[in-house]
């Protein structure tokens, strides 16, 4: 079982008592659980229940915070911690939280003020001074940073981590010496830490030291065996030994044990392609690509590889595309020309040789060529030097993210979301059941209509539509004829006419549903369902026919049409709005026609109005949300998206993660 670092859950929680309907203590009681299993999205909506029963407690809005942190969401975090705070400036982990999510958003200073004040309240915290410090050493206050590590091992003399990060302070100031004798000390406190063992071994390769640094990475290896990092960073030792295949297999069990790890892959690669194994070499590269596609280094490579093993056109591919990316890289142009002449594309070639030859007479006029440091065998993952492709990849020393003390880890944010708007709603019978509590939509004339069983199912507005069992089709394909038998003896009957234009919906009949509920409005010209319906049936069918165009590319759509098909959809809305204009659906609706005509911001008007009518349509910040991030506005996208993420739809929290720009 994982370590969980319990300062961040175990506070004190004030008493709470029930209101309305709900038992508050039980509520939070029961949230905190959620939290507790990593059920984030879960944890979330009962803490809602609480924060609308009782706006006035810190609680519910720092643990909240605290979920959202775990599903990147940055600044959703941010916000709750500080209402935490306004209403109780006293609660040390709302400061550490707070913190935690300005570091990410690179809001260092603040972030330092955060800490500077959850230690006035709590001045021997271990992990805020953890955190303070880690703080400071981004800010490359590494004066500030020192001190503050020297106060914790006041406080704390025997925490190693304290004495790991002062000697990470002192290697980034390039004091070796000093920074030996702090990891020295840590070994010495805790001997079976494999971070001791690992830290010391980081700088024993920096001091070219590579047998010690095998040595160190043997014990931490010995210690947590499952770690492929530190079989990557042995490989590196092994491989400036010239221990080839003992490098090799480090690689291989790392990445058995990650399948995934980007600098196993690539440094596998070159090692393959070093010692002639060409072909999975090229199955490396292939996979870093895919991870990376704008991985330039790896590309190269793979063209290298392609080249040598005949598949001249796939060479060229690669090099152009680095070409495309760097064009100064000199050595693309080279490779590029010689695989061109091979073809029989002199003409190609010798535009190739001509750059190189302009860049030579260049060199030869005193203008500097960038090149690359041949005495290192390696580079770090930052380095975007094109020179240095043959390198192998060392890990950066920079990534103190993990190194914070907090260890809950969300996951639905990682979840790969295809980026599109959320659905129009719809009037039908059935909807698909949700893990995550979702509102029931309501509207007062609908449910009126419902009461008095004027349809054979109760009418629900939803964009989440269930489909059909068999049985409820044959059922849906029976009614069509009964209410067809009841249209025959009173064809005047709008209420028959909606019913049946819904069971052709339902079955999937749109050409006879459309038919309905035009029927339908001639009935009644007043009856606002009708036209809400035609309008989304209208749009089905025009994605439906769009998708058939995709299929058959010899059908190209025409951009006319398909603004008249949308307008005809928008002026049901209008129709809609004009005759019932408290119906937020068709606000929200319409603005989803108009994001799809690309009226961004008459869009954002519409679900400005819908939000104003129903302030908890998790749809609709959605979809502005998305709509902000298609006008470059992400910053007010992410705002809109953290507050559908906190209704329910989960699905924001990956898109937050993308567009939110947080220190890597």
């Amino acid at each position: 079982m994982k370590r969980r670092i319990t300062y961040l859950l175990l506070l004190v929680v004030c008493p709470l008592w029930g209101w309305a309907q709900i038992n508050t203590e039980r509520v939070m009681a029961i949230g905190r659980n959620a939290l507790y299993f990593e059920d984030y999205v879960l944890s979330i909506q009962y803490f809602n229940e609480v924060i609308n029963a009782k706006p006035y407690l810190a609680d519910p809005f720092f643990f909240r915070g605290l979920a959202k942190l775990n599903l990147d969401d940055f600044p959703g975090a941010e916000n709750d911690c500080s209402e935490a705070i306004e209403r109780n400036p006293f609660v040390v982990n709302a400061y550490q939280v707070r913190g935690l999510a300005r570091i990410q958003q690179n809001k260092l200073d603040d972030a330092v003020k955060d800490y500077v004040k959850a230690l006035e309240l709590d001045p021997e915290n271990i992990a805020l001074w953890h955190n303070l410090s880690l703080c400071r050493i981004r800010q490359k206050d590494y004066d500030g940073a020192e001190k503050d590590l020297d106060r914790l091992l006041i406080i704390a003399p025997k925490y190693t981590k304290a004495y790991l990060m002062r000697g990470e302070v002192n290697l980034k100031q390039k004091d070796t010496l000093t920074a030996e004798r702090d990891f020295n000390r840590a070994i010495e406190i805790d001997r079976y830490d494999p971070d001791t063992w690992a830290s010391r071994a980081m700088l024993y390769l920096m001091k070219e030291q590579y047998k010690d640094a095998e040595t160190d990475l043997g014990k931490a290896i010995h210690l947590s065996v499952r770690n492929p990092g530190l079989y990557v960073n042995r490989a590196l030792s092994r491989y400036h030994q010239n221990n080839l295949r003992g490098a090799m297999a480090d690689y291989d069990l790392a990445l058995d044990m990650d399948p995934n790890n980007f600098i196993g892959h690539y440094n596998r690669g070159l090692l393959r392609a070093q010692v002639g194994d060409d072909n999975r070499a090229i199955e490396d590269f292939n996979f870093v690509i895919e991870m990376e596609p704008d991985n330039m280094m790896a590309i190269f490579n793979r063209g290298l590889l392609l080249d040598q093993t005949g598949d001249l056109r796939g060479a060229i591919k690669d090099y152009t595309s680095v070409l495309e990316a760097y064009p100064n890289f000199l050595a693309g142009y080279q490779y590029r020309s010689a695989a061109r002449r091979k073809i029989g594309d002199k003409r190609g070639a010798e535009a190739d040789e001509l750059v190189v030859l302009k860049a030579h007479l260049d060199m030869q006029n005193g203008v500097k060529k960038q090149t690359a440091d041949n005495q290192d065998k390696t580079r770090k993952k930052s380095d975007k030097n094109m020179n240095n492709y043959r390198k192998i990849v060392v890990a950066d020393n920079d990534g103190i993210d993990e190194k914070y003390k907090n260890d809950y880890r969300g996951r639905v944010q990682d979840r790969n979301v295809t980026i599109v708007p959320q659905p129009m709603f719809v009037l039908t019978y059935y909807e698909k059941q949700n893990d995550v509590k979702r509102p029931v939509y309501y509207y007062k004339y609908i449910d009126e209509l419902n009461s008095t069983h004027t349809y054979p199912g109760n009418l629900l507005i939803t964009n989440d539509e269930a489909a059909l069992t068999e049985s409820l089709a044959n059922k849906h394909f029976a009614s069509i004829d009964e209410h067809t038998s009841a249209i025959v003896e009173n064809p005047d009957d709008v209420h028959k006419r909606f019913a049946r234009a819904l069971d052709f919906y339902l079955v999937q009949d749109l050409d006879n549903a459309l038919v309905d509920l035009g029927e339908a409005i001639k009935c009644e010209p007043h009856f606002f369902l009708s036209y809400f319906n035609r309008a989304v049936v209208r749009y089905k069918q025009m994605e439906y026919q769009r998708v058939m165009r995709e299929q058959d590319k010899s059908d190209v759509e025409k951009p006319m049409m398909r603004n008249a098909d949308h307008e005809l959809v928008k002026r049901d809305l209008d129709k809609v709005i004009e005759l019932a204009p408290d119906f937020v659906f068709a606000y929200y609706n319409r603005g989803n026609i108009l994001a799809a005509l690309k009226d961004y911001r008459a869009a954002i008007v519409d679900y400005d109005r819908a939000l104003e009518l129903d302030p908890n349509l998790a749809e609709a910040y959605y979809n502005r949300g998305l709509t902000h991030i298609f006008l470059g506005n992400n910053r007010q996208g992410v705002e809109d998206l953290s507050k559908a993420g906190e209704l329910g739809l989960y699905s924001a929290y990956n898109i937050i993660k993308r567009f939110t720009e947080r220190v890597e």
